[in-house]
């Protein structure tokens, strides 16, 4: 297996493979100093980081407790404009990334790694600086009050997805319950969730596999309290009149109808009284027929971007995923806009002006992130892509089933079970959700590409015998 290939998907698509000298030596220098600034003493919090195992640019902690019949969400944020010098040229070079790139063999950091690997980032037992939320919730789960500051806080524990909750640490004993509250809360406001599964590379010896990872309980409560940060900073920023949201435009009625058109054709059960956040919500990702109506549903999110604003409340405001204004902040060591939303509500909360240079530079953020968005797209696509010409180079002529996930005029997109492939099958007609036979019949590894030919339909027409149905 040629793993020369990832190089040449860096040299494809012009990625950095070093941070420019005066870019780095401002890391270095900023590294070894000290933060400025006054910052209140948090280290008593004790919070705990959830990532994947190994990781090091540990962007959030957090530390839940219950306060009377509510709850309190302490939320540590690495707090990267400790240091980054305004305009300097650490920052002009990551305004140029917009965000960090992950391939298999590696990373294309947004920061140097001095800083996002090291004393930027929320290491275990390590004190560093950090936008610290605190946010109170009653006891169904709403947000009461939110506000945040610049603190110094101390990671308790590095924990992982899979095993964190089973460690039984203190901190996250209260997470499963926030979680569902919250979860709930965002399906009564008509929030629309596509747990689709994560396709990714992992090494396996020398070479590489592909894999199938399954959204897990953990993911989604975690994922749960970062989006709640981000509705409280959305917040903040709305009432100060200024900011950057990140935004996605109302589901478009029509398209609802044509899902629900979709799902009857697929055999499931959409009540008529049931809305559409609920009904995704109480469905099995892993059944084929489910599958292939989260790839439809994909329509129903599309058109999301930044919405930046000062001096007047934006005219779109709300993205239509999480139903509700949302901003992203939880994440400055890997995406750039998060820094700058961060210094908006750091300014707000503190009474203070916003700085001229976060003003000035709010309108250059929409452009800025979708031109790394659609890199980060296409790099993540030809990695998966390579692989999986890899995997298959040798099985030519060789058959598999899978799942008719979105069909077309001559063509279909679907999903061979066993390895874990999204790729494109020729054939008219093909029936969306069913399970067929198809051949693999073209491998082009130079080029990353497979193809595949319908073989025999083991499942014709509909996913039966795996009917999805709303929860009540």
């Amino acid at each position: 297996m040629d793993t020369s290939a990832f190089h040449r998907v860096r040299q494809d698509f012009s990625l950095p493979d070093e941070y420019p000298r005066p870019a780095l030596d401002e890391a270095e220098h900023a590294a070894a100093t000290a933060p400025a600034g006054s910052r209140r003493d948090a280290t008593d919090v004790p919070l705990v980081t959830i990532d994947p195992p190994g990781a090091r640019d540990l962007d959030q902690a957090m530390a839940i407790e219950r306060v009377g019949d509510g709850y309190r969400v302490h939320y540590a944020i690495a707090d990267v404009g400790a240091f980054v010098v305004p305009e300097g040229e650490l920052d002009q070079e990551a305004r140029g990334r917009g965000q960090t790139l992950y391939l298999p063999d590696g990373k294309v950091p947004l920061h140097p790694p001095v800083l996002s690997e090291a004393v930027a980032s929320l290491l275990p037992d390590q004190t560093a600086p950090a936008a610290l939320w605190t946010i109170d919730l009653d006891h169904r789960g709403e947000l009461v009050d939110a506000r945040v500051d610049r603190a110094l806080v101390r990671s308790r524990a590095q924990l992982e997805y899979r095993t964190a909750l089973a460690e039984g640490h203190e901190s996250i004993a209260l997470l499963p319950e926030v979680g569902r509250l919250r979860r709930e809360r965002a399906i009564e406001r008509g929030a629309v969730e596509l747990q689709l599964p994560d396709q990714r590379v992992e090494r396996d010896g020398d070479g590489w596999r592909l894999a199938l990872r399954l959204r897990n309980d953990t993911d989604a409560w975690n994922a749960e309290i970062s989006l709640l940060t981000g509705t409280a900073a959305a917040k903040i920023m709305i009432d100060a009149r200024i900011g950057v949201l990140r935004t996605l435009p109302p589901v478009d009625p029509e398209a609802v109808e044509w899902l629900r058109r979709s799902a009857a054709t697929l055999g499931l059960d959409w009540p008529a009284a049931v809305p559409v956040a609920r009904f995704l919500s109480g469905l099995d990702a892993a059944r084929p027929g489910v599958m292939a109506l989260y790839m439809d549903a994909t329509r129903l999110l599309r058109g999301a971007g930044y919405t930046v604003f000062d001096g007047a409340e934006p005219e779109l405001s709300e993205h239509a995923g999480i139903a509700a204004p949302y901003a992203h902040v939880t994440a400055p060591l890997r995406r750039l806009v998060d820094r700058f939303a961060t210094e908006v509500c750091l300014a707000v909360c503190a009474g203070e002006p916003v700085p001229e240079w976060v003003r000035t530079a709010l309108p250059t953020l929409p452009d800025l992130m979708a031109a790394s968005d659609g890199l980060a797209a296409k790099v993540d696509r030809a990695c998966l892509d390579q692989v999986e010409a890899w995997v298959l180079a040798d099985r030519v002529g060789e058959e598999f089933d899978a799942v008719v996930l979105r069909a077309g005029a001559e063509s279909a997109e679907v999903f061979i079970v066993e390895p874990p492939v999204l790729a494109r099958c020729a054939g008219a007609g093909l029936p969306e959700g069913a399970t067929i036979r198809v051949r693999l019949t073209e491998v082009d590894v130079d080029r990353r590409r497979v193809s595949f030919a319908p073989a025999t339909t083991l499942v014709p027409g509909r996913d039966e015998g795996t009917e999805g149905t709303a929860r009540d």
